[in-house]
């Protein structure tokens, strides 16, 4: 059985590249499918794959809430919001896996 983690999450194509804000109820398989290129869309075209920013959420209601806001950021807001709490903009791929 999955372990479900809601949340809103931001990838990128590398440090400063072309960003891509999502939701899931499942973290860690969907971040697998977009470094995988498993699911066509956005992130396969642009090869956007490399998780720089996330947060959990109690219920689907809330992160899908917060995505839509996120959705609404200027770019220089979510680079800001990345930066915040990911200056080196680090895959936390394996954070998430471990």
């Amino acid at each position: 059985m999955r372990y479900q983690q809601i949340a809103v999450y931001i990838l990128a194509s590398g440090h400063g590249g072309t960003l891509y804000v999502g939701v899931t109820s499942y973290l860690t398989k969907r971040i697998h499918q977009h470094r995988k290129h498993s699911i066509d869309g956005f992130s396969k075209e642009y090869d956007v794959t490399k998780l720089v920013y996330y947060e959990l959420h109690e219920t689907m209601e809330s992160a899908i809430l917060r995505e839509k806001r996120l959705k609404k950021y200027k770019r220089q807001q979510k680079i800001d919001l990345i930066e915040k709490y990911n200056p080196h903009w680090n895959d936390l791929w394996e954070e998430v896996t471990a």
